[in-house]
């Protein structure tokens, strides 16, 4: 995979402040050849022709300059995420969220304030689908790479991605058109590689060679679209030990479940007999909309002499799906809240919001044909609002005061209330379209509850904030009560900037709106975001110069340049 490159000037201008050095990294967004399942001719967009994309590294409170300069054949932007990027949004990126895109033939200069992220965290397209093919690690080391809560010998990411037979673009694209499901993707690589359990994969697949003995960090991304995972390693158990850019307490488990967004820091200990064992990530599927059910599969193969011909050994990984492990994984998982990491819960709610996440349908346009379910259009939506993004920023629109772009009604409760996860055949599916944004004071303690609904194809929703991360206190089936509330881990939960919201569940989060600035929610299913399931968050300034948003950057990509 691709991994740090050249272009990092690893600040020999060591500004050596209390906030770390400067780095400066070139990104140069083109399209590449790249040879995958017997294609021929082929090109995906890509960054300094990788796939995945160079590694940023860096140490917690550094400051990272990204010059990305696109070369491709449409705008595109780029998003750190998981890093909070406090009172800076300009360099976020989502598109018409806090920027429109750069255009074909232009450069932007972004800077990534890295501030409390310490672990493993990425970087990737938020524009249509490029992000398919445009993503890479961002590793955050501690100040002075020694300080880890826990030992290892050595360390290896792995980043998870789906593979699309043609442009992503065209698949978003024609399904937006035409309401219908988009193209599913063909495969699953590893760092790149499809795994032999393809055809025509030319028997590729990602090794690992460890020693025996000794103990292996695993930094896995899950950068893929549209499907949830589960990972493991043939008869060797696995230590989570953080996940998006924070520590845990360490969880042994057979097993992971992660979603697209998420990241996890593995341990691992080569304890058994040398020989080959496979590494696989299955998906995870609670839907009856359309999914790939392959697997893919890299090599975890030992050092030494032994029979290296002999077909590795697979894992026992819990089945297509299996909800219950699925859920039983993710709520074992606890924040480490040491002297040195303490976690640090909200526990006087000034703001509670109750947020529905529903998949949804619209009525097909007059005199147009739509292939969505009965000859609907597929759509998805927030407190049955489905979100519309404006054709101008809407952070340039709030910070210059202008009018007309945005609404300040999206509501702390859903509009009407009903048996969210029960039988919904009676209630119509469709959303109201329009670009709501919610409104949250500085410092506010915030409680949102994200309720999952039986409307359309129900599954799991990877739910993800920027600008923040964000305790995860309670999580359930059903529909939510407040009598769950006492129930919530206060103490320990973890923090994390995505999190599943169970199939007709619930999840409650946490957070101090501290940040200001223009923050985009949505689910990190990328089908689900394209058809609307999304809304912006908009932290007011306080009222002292160190609580308001920084003033923006020279230059920001024109909105008037598609």
């Amino acid at each position: 995979m691709g991994t740090f490159l050249g272009f990092a000037v690893t600040a020999t201008l060591l500004f050596c402040m209390a906030q770390g050095e400067v780095l400066f990294y070139d990104f140069v967004v083109n399209e590449t050849p790249i040879e995958m399942l017997c294609e021929t001719n082929r090109s995906v967009i890509t960054v300094n022709g990788l796939f995945p994309g160079p590694e940023i590294r860096a140490h917690k409170g550094d400051t990272v300059y990204v010059n990305v300069t696109n070369l491709g054949p449409y705008g595109i932007t780029i998003h750190w995420h998981g890093v909070r990027q406090i009172r800076y949004p300009w360099s976020d990126g989502p598109e018409y969220v806090t920027q429109c895109p750069i255009p074909t033939n232009s450069s932007f200069l972004q800077k990534i304030k890295l501030t409390e992220e310490e672990g493993t965290l990425w970087w990737h397209a938020h524009s249509d689908w490029s992000r398919a093919t445009i993503h890479g690690p961002i590793i955050i080391l501690p100040v002075n790479d020694t300080n880890y809560p826990y030992e290892f010998d050595d360390q290896h990411t792995i980043v998870i991605s789906e593979w699309y037979s043609r442009d992503t673009k065209d698949i978003i694209d024609e399904a937006l058109a035409s309401g219908g499901d988009p193209d599913l993707s063909v495969a699953y690589t590893i760092n790149g590689q499809p795994g032999d359990s393809y055809s025509c994969s030319n028997g590729s697949a990602y090794n690992i060679t460890v020693v025996q003995g000794k103990t292996y960090l695993l930094r896995i991304i899950h950068s893929g679209l549209n499907e949830e995972m589960f990972f493991g390693i043939a008869k060797h158990n696995l230590t989570v030990v953080g996940m998006d850019g924070a520590y845990l307490k360490p969880l042994n488990t057979e097993y992971l479940m992660i979603t697209p967004g998420q990241t996890m820091d593995v341990l691992v200990t080569a304890n058994q007999a040398l020989g080959r064992y496979y590494m696989v990530f299955s998906p995870f599927v609670d839907t009856t909309a359309p999914s790939n059910e392959n697997v893919t599969r890299g090599i975890f193969q030992y050092n030494g002499t032994y029979n290296h011909s002999e077909t590795p050994v697979l894992p026992e990984l819990p089945g297509f799906t299996n909800k219950s492990d699925a859920g039983n994984f993710t709520i074992q998982l606890r924040s480490l809240n040491s002297e040195e990491h303490p976690s640090t819960v909200p526990a006087n709610i000034t703001r509670n919001i109750t947020i529905t996440v529903s998949v949804n349908q619209q009525p097909c346009p007059a005199n147009q044909t739509c292939t969505g379910p009965d000859g609907s259009m597929h759509s998805a939506s927030l407190n049955n609002i489905s979100f519309s993004a404006p054709s101008i920023s809407i952070l340039q629109a709030y910070y210059n005061n202008l009018l007309g772009v945005y609404n300040e009604t999206f509501p702390d409760e859903p509009p009407f209330v009903f048996d969210y996860t029960g039988n919904v055949s009676a209630l119509g599916e469709a959303a109201n379209v329009s670009t709501e944004v919610l409104m949250i004071n500085y410092n506010e303690e915030v409680e949102i509850r994200f309720q999952g609904t039986n409307l359309g194809a129900a599954e799991n929703h990877p739910m993800h904030l920027h600008g923040y991360s964000f305790y995860v206190v309670g999580m359930g089936d059903g529909n939510f009560s407040d009598s769950y509330v006492s129930d919530y881990n206060l103490v320990d939960p973890p923090y994390v900037n995505t999190v599943g919201l169970p199939k007709n569940g619930w999840t409650s989060i946490r957070f101090k709106a501290d940040n200001p600035g223009v923050w985009f929610m949505h689910c990190h299913l990328e089908r689900h975001a394209s058809w609307g399931m999304d809304t912006v968050l908009i932290v007011g300034d306080g009222k002292l110069k160190h609580q308001k948003v920084y003033p923006p950057p020279s230059y920001m990509p024109p909105c008037t340049v598609s």
